[in-house]
């Protein structure tokens, strides 16, 4: 395979973990990165060893070396740097959510249509290696027929009203907050694992903490007054018929990064939490409940290759960020064709457009007092 040139633009959280998956991979190098400010990209760039900072993302996307454009900034940025990185004819990876609307996520996949480039959205949570594993076990039959998923995203990050973040303004992470940003993994996950789709929803939308302390320099704090929920609470409908039950916020104390799922089908239920990343839960009636500890000879083998550790050895969130990134980039340096991509191997634009949708019939659903909404196709 070829060995590909990434630029990296933004550098908060998320981006240095980026770098590290990719970094893992032997095949691929991030060669430059912009950030927030000229400065900060040469300090950013220096500390990490990355050879390139740009002054803005308009050039590090203007850039011929650069192959692959990676977006891990505030989600108001994704929508103009995919667009100008797809017509400027660079594979795009965007950090999910996808982008701010429904519309903007449209615009998006187009521009990366017209120009013919890999696009990928980093849900990076279905590829723990147990995660697949409940996928291939509902892929195969075990579980029946699906009747039923829950799950939740639960966190504490914004448990206080002197926490805040940038998800909190509508205009930089979306009107719903935490329910379009942790809940996108969700939706992504649950249609993934099972293979149906969502097709209505119907949402309680609640907001416990009106006024928060926003830091607005030298150790200053004014008012702010927050405009999105802090809890979401929606039940779906798939395309088969069966129901699912889902809740998320940051405002449940001792939940650190508390996402469960679970699939209950006619033969038998599994389920999965992201906190206890190497188990897997199988609930059975006839037979006694299996706890499945990660062990690659036990794997299906479809799973196998996912697992870069024997039994024992702990892998967990950096480990799934590693296996999406191996997916995107593999299928990048092969030089495969971007319409061969089914959203199996990776999240493409059209996933992240999809659960733009369902945020949207959501936000519509809550609006109505909670009423039934379909998901626009």
């Amino acid at each position: 395979m070829k060995r590909l040139r990434i630029g990296i633009v933004g550098f908060g959280f998320i981006g240095p973990h980026h770098l590290d998956a990719i970094r893992r991979l032997g095949f691929a190098e991030v060669t430059g990165i912009a950030t927030i400010s000229a400065d900060d990209a040469r300090q950013r760039a220096a500390q990490y060893h990355i050879p390139t900072a740009y002054a803005t993302w308009q050039e590090l996307v203007a850039d011929p070396t650069i192959e692959v454009v990676d977006i891990a900034t505030p989600t108001v940025l994704h929508c103009p740097i995919a667009v100008a990185a797809a017509r400027a004819g660079k594979h795009v990876i965007v950090d999910k959510p996808m982008a701010l609307t429904s519309a903007e996520a449209r615009q998006m996949l187009a521009a990366a249509r017209r120009a013919g480039v890999v696009h990928a959205v980093t849900f990076s949570i279905r590829y723990n290696v147990m995660l697949q594993q409940a996928r291939a076990l509902i892929a195969r039959g075990d579980l029946g027929d699906m009747r039923l998923a829950s799950g939740h995203y639960w966190q504490e990050w914004l448990l206080r009203d002197t926490d805040f973040n940038w998800r909190l303004e509508p205009e930089q992470g979306g009107a719903l907050g935490m329910v379009s940003d942790a809940g996108a993994h969700w939706y992504d996950l649950v249609q993934h694992l099972t293979g149906r789709r969502i097709v209505r929803v119907l949402a309680d939308l609640a907001r416990f903490i009106s006024v928060r302390q926003r830091p607005c320099g030298n150790g200053q704090t004014a008012d702010y007054q927050v405009r999105v929920p802090d809890l979401g609470l929606i039940l779906c409908e798939f395309d088969n018929g069966a129901r699912g039950l889902f809740s998320t916020g940051a405002i449940s104390a001792g939940h650190k990064n508390d996402l469960t799922i679970e699939v209950c089908g006619s033969q038998a239920s599994v389920r999965w939490q992201q906190e206890r990343p190497d188990e897997l839960w199988v609930g059975h009636r006839d037979q006694p409940n299996q706890t499945w500890v990660k062990d690659p000879p036990l794997l299906d083998p479809t799973v196998r290759p996912l697992a870069a550790l024997p039994g024992g050895h702990y892998e967990a969130w950096s480990d799934a960020f590693r296996n999406l990134m191996r997916n995107i980039l593999t299928f990048i340096a092969e030089g495969r064709d971007p319409r061969e991509s089914n959203g199996s191997t990776f999240a493409t634009f059209s996933t992240g457009l999809n659960v733009a949708c369902i945020v949207d019939a959501i936000a519509a659903s809550a609006k109505t007092g909670g009423r039934w909404t379909k998901v626009r196709p």
